[in-house]
């Protein structure tokens, strides 16, 4: 008797622990429920080949040894990326992943785009590098499909490798034509890590203790956290201060991004570089337009950031996203200007390489044929508009900006204060990696996303974004 109690209330206590078939069928369906809401990658026809490479300790440990140790990387566990077509990436496992930072905003047309890939794979094969000093006809069709690109007498182009050096030269050429020497840029702009640009760079952060003389910094003309929100013109006459109250009198030249990109992709006030340029050229300065980032059809309404904010700068200099990852950069400015450099002996032995060009020049050929502006223009706007709607949706969402395929979305986690939310913007990073999405990040307090894809991003990758992002978030 004991026994058969023993075995009933064995069996009622353990009821509940076995499987009924209407239970399984209620689990399975809520699987498949919750299999229908995680947000998948769109469909794309290309598989890598199995990647027998170091694995990515391997490669960590090699980095600790061999690298600086200046070099930093996202992710708790970085991504040891293996492969890349168009928007895609993928991993030494295969797994693919939706890049929507674009080798910080610099794979303007793909990954491994097969055109510029042609071209360059038929470059090197046939020659490799001369430098300036022999003839090639590749600089110089590059040099023309370039200028041709350029509002007003913008047509003298010196190839320089990386924005770096194009705004150091940028700069000099400034100082060389006009005879002084003082330059005006903008706080929380970023234009190099050289001795001069880290002068014009305005963060902390990318500043080293060395002489970084001759520079000035204006009020950044911030409309989400600067003290005039959107008056453009009632920031420039910091810059009329500056002139007045901190120089001579005569500056050699301003520099600024239309959109500042590792700034957080702030742009610049409406009618603010008209404000500016005007207080500069009554100053005998140059302004130069900083277009490492914005330019090349990446804000979409235009080709060139500063056209937004209809100007036509003395200098133009860019890079990134000329050469689709390829180390190029430029200096465009007026045949007049050019000539300031022929006092003296000015080369570049890597500037204008035959291998870069090709690509550069394929570049403009690829943005041209598959209406790459046009897309970064509609898709930017569509993905801009829902992320508006994620900003309605969730308080942690401080401000959506930018243009085209250049977007930040900054996180707060006081609207009214504005107070940064750094450990959240680093937690969603994190979780959108997991879920197949990379993401950047910048701003001088690290809590702004920076959404900088190829420009090929398609309205189905942007509706992926906003579904991880979305599901992220939801879960802080």
């Amino acid at each position: 008797m004991q026994g058969f109690i023993a075995k009933r209330l064995f069996s009622a206590r353990n009821s509940n622990s076995l499987p009924t078939p209407a239970r399984c069928f209620s689990q399975l369906a809520q699987k498949k429920k919750n299999d229908l809401l995680i947000p998948r990658l769109p469909p794309f026809d290309y598989s890598p080949p199995p990647y027998t490479g170091p694995s990515a300790d391997d490669i960590m440990a090699k980095r600790k040894q061999f690298l600086s140790p200046s070099f930093f990387h996202f992710y708790e566990n970085p991504l040891n990326v293996v492969d890349g077509r168009m928007q895609y990436l993928f991993d030494e496992n295969g797994r693919r992943y939706l890049d929507a930072f674009g080798g910080i905003a610099t794979v303007s047309c793909g990954h491994c785009h097969p055109d510029v890939v042609e071209s360059i794979v038929n470059q090197i094969k046939r020659l490799q590098h001369t430098s300036i000093l022999y003839l090639n006809h590749v600089i110089a069709d590059f040099a023309e499909a370039l200028a041709s690109k350029m509002p007003g007498n913008l047509k003298v182009v010196f190839f320089t490798n990386s924005g770096t050096e194009a705004n150091e030269l940028a700069m000099m050429i400034a100082r060389l034509y006009t005879g002084y020497n003082d330059i005006i840029s903008l706080r929380n702009g970023y234009h190099g890590n050289a001795a001069g640009t880290m002068g014009a760079t305005a963060q902390s952060i990318w500043k080293f203790n060395i002489t970084q003389s001759g520079v000035h910094h204006a009020l950044n003309p911030d409309p989400y956290r600067g003290v005039f929100g959107s008056d453009g013109e009632k920031y420039a006459k910091d810059v009329q201060d500056i002139i007045d109250f901190g120089t001579t009198g005569h500056v050699a030249g301003f520099i600024s991004e239309a959109i500042q990109g590792v700034g957080g992709i702030v742009e610049l006030a409406p009618g603010y570089l008209p404000a500016a340029y005007k207080s500069i050229k009554k100053a005998g300065g140059l302004c130069i337009a900083d277009e490492v980032q914005a330019g090349f059809a990446r804000t979409g309404s235009h080709f060139w950031g500063f056209e937004a904010q209809d100007v036509v700068p003395d200098i133009v200099t860019m890079a990134k996203g000329i050469g689709n990852g390829i180390p190029l950069g430029a200096v465009v400015t007026t045949p007049e200007i050019a000539e300031v450099l022929t006092c003296r002996s000015y080369f570049n032995t890597f500037g204008g390489n035959p291998v870069c060009t090709a690509a550069g020049l394929a570049v403009l050929k690829v943005i041209e044929k598959e209406n790459l502006q046009e897309n970064s223009l509609v898709v930017g706007s569509y993905l801009k508009d829902r992320l508006i709607e994620l900003k309605d949706k969730y308080e942690i969402i401080g401000d959506v900006r930018g243009r085209g395929l250049l977007l930040g979305v900054e996180l707060v986690t006081d609207r009214r204060q504005k107070t940064p939310a750094k450990s959240e913007t680093l937690h969603v990073m994190e979780q959108m990696k997991e879920m197949g999405v990379l993401i950047g990040k910048g701003g001088f307090y690290g809590n702004v996303f920076r959404i900088t894809p190829p420009l090929c991003f398609t309205k189905e990758d942007a509706d992926f974004l906003l579904d991880v992002m979305d599901d992220t978030i939801s879960k802080i």
